[in-house]
C-alpha cells in the first residue's frame, strides 16, 4: 500500500491501491488555509479492506503536518473521526 499523497491539481487526497492501477480518492474544497472534506471514493472491489481507514489516516496525517483544518462534510471522514478523537486538533467544528 502507498503513502497519501495530495494533488490539489484534482482538489483530492490519493492512495494507489498496491496491485493495482487505481486509487482511493478524497475530495475537498480549499478556503483559504482550511478544506472542507466532502466525499471520499474507495473502488466497490476493493470495499472492506481498510483502505478508506488508510485513506483517511493519511489525510489527517497530512493535515496535522501542513497545520491545515477540515471541515467534514463527507460521512466517511465523519464516521472515522467519530472513532479517531486524537485528530481533533486538525478538524474545524466551529462551522458544524
Amino acid at each position: 500500500m502507498s503513502t497519501v499523497d495530495d494533488n490539489p491539481a484534482e482538489r483530492r487526497f490519493e492512495l494507489a491501491i498496491h496491485g493495482s492501477h487505481e486509487i482511493a480518492a478524497a475530495y475537498y474544497r480549499l478556503q483559504g488555509e482550511r478544506l472542507t472534506l466532502t466525499h471520499t471514493i474507495v473502488p466497490e472491489r476493493f470495499s472492506g479492506q481498510g483502505i478508506g481507514s488508510k485513506l483517511a489516516r493519511g489525510v489527517f496525517e497530512l493535515l496535522r503536518a501542513s497545520g491545515r483544518k477540515a471541515v467534514l462534510r463527507c460521512p466517511f471522514m465523519a464516521a472515522y473521526y467519530a472513532r479517531h478523537p486524537e485528530y481533533a486538533d486538525v478538524v474545524d467544528t466551529s462551522a458544524e
